[in-house]
């Protein structure tokens, strides 16, 4: 009986209080809005890589793949020849772009595909017969030909390293609601090697083995070609972007973390603005199981409205982080269509649990402390707020264990990625709970120059957020963490865009660049016209020249990516080393006995100076002496780099990438640039001739874009704050309209009364500001010699902008101010009598 009470008394009380619940279904819809959309996006892109994989590698279980320039084609002849037992298929696959679209188009010989994949067509003898006779036939997916408006018998244009191709398009394949292969072009091999100008190379050869035929064909390669599984080499691929899907998660867990606070705040002024009527029910026989069920059953209600409008909001957003995700993924590790959602029914409950377990978990501190109350004692505040300061001692001693928990776990984990954020997550908890202890001397502290400034009502406003503590204390240390988190994220992205910044303007030494635009390989970058180096070198004003091969070779555990250079006498300069280089480095260096390598390649492969680096070259694999490790910010994969005169030696390739342009002394850069521009204007192939500033600019942009879904990760944490802070400081003062009524009956004036509410909420903003920047600096600390470190294998030094200080100082106050202020303008607005009355 008494339970179905207190049910629909908390029913009234919500009824009552209907913004609170709003805004409480908000807080927590948002961070699992939040959450969802990242586990969306993600799932989306990795299921789209790993149904495309699936699909172009069928029942293929090994491939012969070699280095930057393939494999002959004699080779796939001499395999069918000499092991015709073995089923085996040759690929050629390269990257190509409708508009602004780009695609990967897949070369396959239809005579040779049946054992592995079903992509070429059945049934129709005459289109079979037309992509085996003609020049220029494709074929498409129904899905990707609907997205793009293109349909069958359609002629298309395609750029193919900057130049513009004709191609048929012979037949749809698949059904159109179908993305498992959206983004691919497939064609007969010929024609691929005419498209993308590599006659007599394959990419690749399609195998299906046990491993007896394995073995057998392992001891029939000759040199240079390497057999490899393809699961080995798939997983490879996916785990380059699963460091920077995991950053993503944690950013969400933290927008979650925000709304676990908001829910805490929400139960504990429910409680606090019910506690008379937990006693009267107390009083009448109610157990204390009962109480705690019922306050837990109001707030998991409110948890479970959140959760579903969170999970509608969260489908919603992960449309607009899809693509968000997919360009970054593009621009940082491979090619990847993805434009449908993936609704994974895992993350669907995943999120529904989180949404449901974080306010279980924080709706169960509240209840339980309403529960502990003496029913005799419950209508007064001095035992509640004495309450709460004896339990500052065990908050101070649970918040310092969380921290050097934190500790502890950064330097048991050693290079575990989730260990790292684990680490993160206990500093923020046991910061979180120091706040409420720092509080009060803080609060003393401010006291005296607030009350010479203000007077008397500058010392009831410090004094007050001693004096409530119980409610001051949650609220100040949720905007502590949402300000904390801004700070943190901001420093990390400042950080790292000026050491990038610093990194290019040290390394791009030459004054004029020359490259090809896109690349049709995914195994080289566009090579420059011949002769172009010669013509450059002759044009009066050039001082020197420098040149560059950008290849990916085969490593003893996979892909590499190589950087072939002819170093200019000032590009020495552009080498920053971490840590010691062997003797005579760069004279040891030109003669090809040592290479260089990036520090995220020597952090993720466990290189250091000295060790031995094994590359497969056309004659097998070579072993080169690491001489230094420098810094680079370019890629997460890493950089090899080598002389260029000795990778054509061993890889009998000459050709070159990039050429940079160093003018001599007060040659204006304009003229020159110019007359390069006109230059490579006489080749067939369209060329890129920027100047250094134009390079670092364009630099910075493709930073600043990789960059973006943190920055709207944050502006979603802040959302999520705001909306806990607003609730929880409205919630604050509306529940101290008797203590407010007091005031105004002893003679305090409605606008006294006014800007002592406004400056009280102005104070709690100040000191969660103040209280947020040693914690927002250490967060920011983690995440960059921690976090990025064992993501991405990159350090950088933590710079601390003032302007993200201020910011956040601004934030906290704007934040406080409007919270502050509606609650503000109900009190001096309401006659004492009124709010001193009973209910």
């Amino acid at each position: 009986m008494l339970g179905s009470r207190l049910r629909r008394a908390g029913y009234r009380h919500q009824r009552r209080h209907v913004w609170q619940s709003i805004l409480s279904v908000l807080g927590i819809a948002l961070g699992v809005a939040v959450v969802m959309a990242v586990g969306l996006a993600n799932q989306s892109t990795s299921r789209a890589f790993q149904i495309t994989m699936e699909q172009i590698s069928g029942r293929v279980t090994h491939q012969l793949i070699a280095g930057s320039s393939g494999l002959p084609e004699q080779l796939f002849t001499d395999l069918r020849l000499q092991l015709p037992d073995l089923p085996s298929a040759p690929v050629v696959e390269g990257v190509v772009r409708i508009g602004d679209e780009q695609l990967t188009l897949l070369g396959l010989d239809p005579l040779s595909e049946r054992p592995f994949r079903n992509l070429m067509p059945t049934g129709t003898t005459g289109v079979l017969k037309q992509l085996l006779t003609g020049d220029d036939g494709v074929l498409i997916s129904a899905y990707s030909a609907r997205r793009l408006g293109v349909a069958e018998g359609e002629r298309i244009t395609l750029n193919i390293g900057g130049t513009s191709q004709q191609a048929q398009i012979l037949a749809l394949f698949g059904q159109p609601e179908e993305a498992a292969l959206d983004g691919v072009l497939v064609t007969d091999i010929a024609v691929a090697q005419t498209l993308l100008q590599r006659f007599g190379s394959l990419d690749r050869i399609d195998l299906a083995l046990d491993n007896t035929q394995a073995a057998r064909l392992r001891a029939w390669l000759p040199p240079g070609v390497r057999l490899v599984e393809t699961k080995r080499r798939t997983a490879a691929m996916a785990d380059m972007s699963q460091a920077f899907q995991t950053n993503l998660t944690a950013m969400s867990l933290l927008a979650l973390l925000v709304g676990g606070f908001l829910i805490y705040n929400t139960a504990t002024f429910s409680v606090l603005q019910r506690r008379r009527q937990f006693g009267i029910m107390r009083l009448l026989g109610a157990t204390r199981g009962e109480v705690f069920r019922a306050i837990l059953a109001e707030q998991m209600l409110i948890g479970l409205l959140g959760t579903l409008v969170g999970m509608g909001a969260g489908i919603l957003l992960a449309r607009e982080l899809l693509w968000l995700v997919t360009r970054t993924i593009n621009d940082l590790y491979f090619a990847l269509t993805v434009s449908q959602l993936d609704l994974s029914p895992q993350i669907l409950l995943t999120g529904t649990l989180l949404g449901l377990v974080t306010t279980f978990i924080a709706a169960c501190v509240p209840a339980w402390e309403a529960t502990r109350s003496n029913p005799q004692s419950v209508n007064r505040r001095s035992v509640i707020e004495r309450r709460s300061h004896r339990a500052l001692p065990w908050l101070l001693l649970t918040g310092v264990a969380g921290m050097i928990g934190g500790v502890l776990l950064v330097q048991a984990s050693e290079r575990s990625l989730l260990m790292g954020f684990a680490a993160l997550f206990c500093f923020i908890m046991g910061y979180c709970l120091l706040v409420p202890t720092l509080v009060p001397p803080l609060a003393r502290l401010l006291q005296y120059p607030l009350k010479w400034l203000f007077g008397t009502i500058g010392r009831l406003a410090s004094r007050g957020i001693d004096a409530t503590l119980s409610r001051t204390g949650p609220a100040i240390a949720a905007l502590t963490l949402a300000i904390a988190a801004t700070i943190g994220m901001g420093i990390m992205v400042e950080s790292f865009r000026d050491t990038v910044g610093q990194w290019l303007a040290q390394t791009v030494q030459g004054d004029i660049y020359v490259t090809a635009p896109h690349s049709a390989s995914k195994r080289a970058s566009a090579p420059l016209p011949e002769g172009l180096l010669e013509q450059v070198r002759a044009l009066p004003g050039v001082a020197d020249l420098s040149s560059g091969r950008h290849v990916t070779l085969e490593g003893e555990k996979g892909p590499v990516s190589l950087l072939a250079i002819g170093l200019s006498s000032g590009s020495y300069r552009g080498f920053h080393f971490k840590g010691e280089t062997l003797p005579d480095l760069w004279e040891r260096f030109s003669s090809g006995n040592l290479v260089l390598i990036s520090e995220p390649y020597a952090y993720h492969n466990r290189l250091r100076v000295g060790d031995s680096l094994a590359l497969l070259s056309p004659d097998g694999l070579v072993d080169f002496t690491v001489g230094g490790i420098f810094f680079d910010y370019g890629s997460d994969r890493g950089l090899v780099i080598m002389p260029r005169e000795h990778y054509a030696r061993l890889w009998h390739d000459d050709q070159i990438t990039t050429l940079g342009i160093y003018l001599q002394p007060d040659q204006p850069t304009e003229h020159l640039l110019t007359r390069i521009k006109q230059l490579a204007g006489q080749f067939e192939r369209p060329l890129q001739v920027r100047a250094n500033r134009e390079i670092l600019a364009q630099s910075l942009e493709i930073f600043d874009r990789t960059f973006t879904i943190t920055r709207v990760l944050r502006l979603l944490v802040i959302a999520v704050a705001f909306v806990g802070i607003l609730s929880a400081m409205m919630a604050l003062q509306l529940e101290r309209a008797r203590e407010h009524a007091i005031l105004r009956a002893t003679g305090l004036t409605p606008g006294q009364l006014l800007g002592q509410v406004i400056l009280q909420t102005l104070l709690m903003g100040l000191m969660a500001a103040l209280l947020a920047m040693p914690l927002g600096w250490l967060m920011a600390e983690i995440l960059i010699h921690v976090i990025n470190l064992r993501a991405f294998g990159w350090s950088m030094p933590s710079q601390l902008s003032p302007t993200i200080l201020v910011e956040a100082v601004g934030f906290a106050l704007i934040a406080a101010l409007l919270a502050g202020l509606y609650p503000s303008l109900r009190m001096a607005r309401t006659r004492p009598a009124l709010a001193l009355r009973e209910e």
